[in-house]
């Protein structure tokens, strides 16, 4: 192929910077360096945020790609193509030729492609003698070769943040596992705090966590969570310290267990304890009374699931995880008891996950509870709408609150 004078676009287009730099970085390519189109296009998709490109735009990039009939591109030969728009928009899955325009010059503008447009604006290539390509007009791919190297460096930042990002989220979650069981604890222990001031706080830090949020934002959530955790392991930890007995003593109450040199009254006496042990009752079934299947209630709330010891998979699963919850955001058990008696263990534990699922938005959840008890022991409330405004959160913008 011969050289390829062409650097201006055709017709109304003006010259931008874009281009002129795209041309610049294509002119310093080294001409020894080769790359795999498809491994190259990988890259670019995993930096597409950082490069400044949409989905669309990638899949007219691949059509461009599926041109050059080389899997190895390399900076020292033309890697121009020059398919007309009709063939293009098929291979782009049938885009429109308006949709098709405006992503190419997207894809020119970020620097990924170069155009060489020819006097009259089409592209073709101008063949000799023999039938090989001395002259080539349309779209050239050497910015990919000559920017590999700066599309490994942007796809490995995005990798290495999307890591850390979902390495906070998981240290978040833990931390709330960790203090709401804390709280439940000491709270249900009688061990001496002020639990009121630590679910304040606690509710205080997650109401500042957003659904969807960047690792700026979740880092002085993490750092606040694992301060409190720290705080709470303290006052547990010496707590226990203060109620474990001495060495001694526990060496005591071993060597008198183990003194009784009569086998035979042991025996007898062992003998005569398994005659007296009965056996269990079995755990009573829960009354199902509510019309809403557990996967709709755990979709409308999800967070109820982070506190779950082995998950939610059925009702049991629910109540046994909210009667969690109720501690961590502070509903006394004399309030939980009376929301049973009035609403049942189902719908309580369901109006307990709709309330962890708006923490930060109820400052007194133990009286909010009790205002719910007293509605429905006149009739005057339900689970359903709290649910259904719950699950149209989920799905859309617009926050509707808890009935």
């Amino acid at each position: 192929m011969g050289v390829v004078l062409s650097s201006t676009p055709f017709g109304r287009r003006a010259l931008s910077f874009a281009m002129v730099a795209g041309q610049v970085t294509a002119n310093e390519c080294p001409p020894d360096t080769t790359i795999n189109k498809w491994q190259a296009f990988r890259t670019i998709c995993e930096a597409k945020a950082a490069i400044g490109v949409t989905d669309r735009s990638l899949v007219v990039l691949n059509a461009l790609l599926s041109f050059h009939p080389e899997t190895d591109l390399c900076g020292g030969d033309d890697l121009i193509v020059f398919p007309s728009n009709a063939q293009l928009a098929l291979r782009a899955h049938g885009m429109a030729p308006a949709t098709l325009r405006r992503h190419l010059a997207v894809l020119v503008e970020r620097g990924l492609l170069i155009r060489r447009d020819s006097p009259n604006g089409k592209r073709y290539a101008r063949k000799g003698q023999g039938g090989s390509i001395e002259q080539a007009f349309g779209f050239d791919l050497i910015p990919l070769v000559a920017r590999v190297a700066e599309f490994v460096r942007l796809a490995n930042e995005i990798r290495a943040e999307r890591r850390a990002l979902q390495l906070c989220r998981e240290r978040i979650t833990l931390s709330r596992r960790d203090i709401a069981k804390m709280l439940s604890f000491g709270r249900d222990g009688g061990v001496a705090a002020d639990w009121n001031r630590l679910q304040i706080e606690y509710q205080a830090i997650i109401g500042r966590l957003p659904r969807t949020a960047t690792l700026l934002a979740l880092e002085p959530c993490e750092e606040g969570l694992a301060a409190l955790a720290v705080k709470l392991r303290k006052i547990l930890e010496t707590h226990v310290k203060s109620k474990k007995p001495s060495a001694n003593e526990s060496h005591f109450e071993r060597h008198i267990h183990y003194s009784n040199p009569n086998p035979d009254e042991v025996e007898s006496r062992q003998n005569t304890q398994a005659e007296t042990i009965t056996e269990p009752t079995a755990e009573p079934e829960i009354q199902i009374t509510t019309n809403y299947p557990l996967n709709l209630v755990l979709k409308a709330c999800p967070d109820i699931a982070d506190y779950a010891r082995n998950g939610i998979s059925r009702w049991g699963d629910l109540i046994e995880t909210a009667n969690l919850v109720r501690s961590a955001l502070g509903v006394t058990l004399d309030a939980w008891n009376h929301a049973n008696q009035a609403m049942g263990p189902v719908d309580t534990a369901i109006i307990t996950a709709a309330m962890l699922q708006r923490a930060g938005k109820i400052s007194n959840p133990g009286g909010y509870l009790r205002s719910l008890t007293e509605k429905a022991r006149n009739g005057n409330f339900t689970v359903g709408p709290a649910l259904m405004a719950l699950l149209r959160k989920q799905n859309g913008p617009s926050e509707t609150a808890v009935a």
